[in-house]
């Protein structure tokens, strides 16, 4: 058994005991009805917690009818978990004698730790630091605390108001306060949790470590999220991936901070367009995690997730009693993606048989307004048995004759027949609402209109794909790692900071980008003469640490076809240099085979402090931060998602050849971001890579690095 496998089984263990403890020792418990430590204690007892539980309060013998005890090392037996409610001064000192009681695990809700100041993180920093030295974890600090509602455990170590009934969501959080008000918004949509977790700091336990426990347990058939910051993207990404993929759990996630603030003091195109919310999402979308925006969509698609069969396919049937509300519903399935199914030849002849011939019987399927139970449900029969349909969307509106209650019964006896995708509609709210009742408690997935319930079959579709796709690895290049460390220990020795073109194309050469043949000039004739080696046409600009715009100084010459035309324009340059009084900002020149007519695209890397290199790939030339048509992922990126970053950009449609146009090489394109991402892997002292523009050619043609430029880390 290596390392990580046994640093894993020992999280798992010390996982169980905060989970699934036989014993809580609540450190702080409290007489008082308004204090914290009382509130936790009454939600043990009153959960009817099925193992044992000890106050600890040193002031009092007796608290809500249990022997209180002055310090955990006093209490008789062995304590698998402690909830310590006390002043965060007086935290360390109850750690201390967790520790020698041998207790396993801890939950730390008390506040006042690095959420107030430096004074509060040294304080947190000692808590942690005696809990790892006993190979303790804990969960915390400032946090409300951990209910398990699997009825061989029913823990509520919280102070939350109530106590929710049992499901097969799992909800974890670090906002403390959000938890309360889902707990409430559950309770009043009759909505259960297997586990909800408020998991505060995290300065040990984490979401990944989380996501770990709830990966194998029974009792959860989907995970929401709450999340502020994640603090190990690689590792989130891996657990993330295999509980979506592998153990197809689906991921829900809402990610605070929707809007980007922008790259702080970026030197390039990647740092310019990347936020912290960018980062987010491409960590997503490689772990299989669906994001969500709101409180109310993560539950629309829970209940769904939780108690129905994912759909095979995107193609969906909508039966409805009204035009109208069947219009919005196929609007708002293909706006989101899905197929409106196309009904057979035989089904709608079956259909005609038992509508009226007034009723609509291709796609969507309007059983008309005076339709009762006896009708929907001949629908049901026909379109369920459709073979080019894989989930049903069942629309009803509320009309005089429409019989709410027995409709709904006949859609709890339909998908007892079925292992197709059902979901319903049940327009409105309080004429529906017996009907909509009687869908949520037989775990039917039920909302007031179209759009969510599209939205949320859309969600489930996506997900199966990722659960389908195929599995691919990182390809890794022959490349010549040592010339490009070399170069940039060269220019580090040289107190840059900022590579300049010629430099940038070097090390781009070593990791076999198609670079074109180029060269590095200080004289007219030197010019003239790398010009004459590489090939006409050429173009010339400038290379400076300090002049940004070289358009706009005159500072570029192209298509220049022969030597005398390369001694003309590299006077002209330095005319123009000179006028501007810019001369000395020069190094030289750089001398460039000009490339063929092509399609620009942009390659970027910038290292994100938390999550290392994030690859940039988007629409690339002069005006890539007006359209910011662009696309990230975490290195290193394996090859499915690098197809996938080319395909997601909203200009594709250019690559792969418009009115008569041959598609371009993305292969090479391909290609090109994977050796980027080995590249940014491999070497850790660069911070960030523009690539702007890779010139693409037709397909099969390959294409060029025009121009490029690498920042090391400071």
């Amino acid at each position: 058994m290596g390392k990580n496998a046994i640093v894993n089984e020992e999280v798992v263990l010390n996982l169980k005991a905060l989970f699934e403890p036989a014993s809580v020792a609540v450190i702080g418990a409290s007489r008082r009805k308004e204090a914290v430590g009382s509130a936790v204690l009454s939600n043990l007892v009153s959960s009817k917690f099925t193992g044992s539980v000890y106050p600890v309060n040193p002031k009092v013998d007796v608290i809500q009818g249990l022997q209180s005890y002055p310090s955990v090392l006093k209490i008789p037996g062995p304590v698998d978990l402690g909830v310590i409610i006390l002043p965060s001064a007086s935290v360390p000192e109850a750690m201390q004698e967790c520790v020698e009681k041998g207790v396993k695990s801890v939950i730390v809700i008390s506040a006042g730790f690095r959420e107030v100041g430096e004074d509060g993180k040294r304080l947190e920093e000692q808590v942690i630091r005696i809990a790892r030295d006993a190979g303790i974890r804990v969960m915390g600090p400032n946090c409300l605390g951990l209910i398990n509602t699997d009825p061989k455990i029913l823990l509520n170590a919280s102070f939350a108001p109530c106590m929710p009934s049992a499901g097969k969501i799992a909800f974890v959080s670090q906002s403390g306060a959000l938890c309360a008000a889902i707990l409430d918004y559950a309770q009043g949509e009759n909505i259960g949790f297997s586990k909800f977790v408020s998991f505060g700091n995290k300065a040990d336990l984490n979401e990944v470590d989380l996501l770990r426990y709830l990966k194998d347990d029974t009792q959860t058939n989907v995970i929401l999220m709450y999340i502020e910051d994640i603090v190990d993207g690689q590792g989130f990404i891996e657990m993330a991936r295999e509980i979506t993929g592998e153990i197809k759990k689906p991921i829900l996630a809402i990610k605070s901070g929707r809007t980007a603030q922008g790259a702080k003091a970026a030197k390039s195109h990647t740092g310019s367009l990347m936020g912290s919310d960018e980062v987010y999402d491409a960590i997503f979308m490689q772990s299989g995690v669906i994001r969500v925006d709101s409180v109310e969509e993560m539950f629309d698609y829970a209940m769904a997730f939780a108690h129905s069969p994912l759909p095979k396919s995107n193609r969906v049937a909508i039966i409805t009693n009204a035009g109208g509300p069947g219009i919005m519903a196929t609007d708002a399935c293909v706006k989101c993606g899905l197929e409106i199914a196309e009904i057979g030849e035989k089904t709608t002849e079956e259909l005609k048989k038992v509508l009226p011939p007034t009723s609509n019987f291709s796609n969507p399927i309007d059983v008309i307004g005076d339709a009762q139970h006896d009708r929907y449900e001949s629908a049901l029969t026909h379109v369920l048995a459709e073979p080019n349909v894989d989930s049903v969307l069942v629309i009803l509106t509320p009309q005089a004759m429409t019989e709410i209650e027995a409709t709904a019964e006949v859609i709890v006896e339909m998908k007892k027949k079925t292992d197709k995708t059902m979901i319903a509609c049940f327009m409105g709210s309080a004429d529906v609402s017996k009907g909509t009742k009687i869908l949520e408690q037989n775990e039917i997935p039920v909302y007031p209109f179209p759009g969510a319930a599209a939205r949320t079959l859309s969600a489930m579709s996506r997900h199966q794909v990722w659960i389908d796709r195929p599995r691919t690895g990182v390809k890794k290049f022959s490349v010549e790692t040592a010339k490009a460390e070399a170069l940039i220990e060269t220019a580090r020795k040289s107190k840059q900071r900022l590579l300049n073109v010629a430099q940038s194309m070097e090390v781009l050469k070593a990791y076999g980008f198609p670079v074109p043949p180029c060269g590095f000039a200080t004289s007219e004739a030197e010019a003239a003469k790398i010009a004459s080696e590489i090939g006409f046409p050429v173009a010339m600009k400038i290379i400076s640490q300090k002049i940004v715009h070289k358009f706009d100084v005159g500072g570029v010459k192209l298509n220049l076809a022969t030597k005398e035309e390369v001694k003309a324009g590299y006077r002209d340059i330095m005319a123009a240099l000179k006028e501007r009084k810019l001369q000395d900002q020069i190094e030289g020149l750089f001398i460039q085979v000009m490339g063929q007519k092509g399609r620009e695209v942009i390659l970027g890397m910038n290292r994100d402090p938390q999550f290392g290199p994030v690859i940039m790939f988007g629409l690339g030339g002069t005006y890539v931060e007006v359209f910011k048509d662009v696309t990230f992922r975490l290195a290193p990126v394996r090859e499915l998602s690098v197809k996938r970053m080319v395909g997601s950009i909203r200009s594709y449609p250019i690559l792969k050849g418009v009115r008569g146009q041959a598609p371009a090489d993305t292969k090479i394109i391909i290609e090109c971001i994977e050796r980027l991402s080995q590249l940014s892997c491999d070497l850790p002292d660069v911070q960030e890579i523009d690539i702007n523009p890779l010139l693409v050619y037709d397909h099969g043609k390959g294409a060029a690095v025009l121009d490029a430029r690498l920042v090391l880390k400071s």
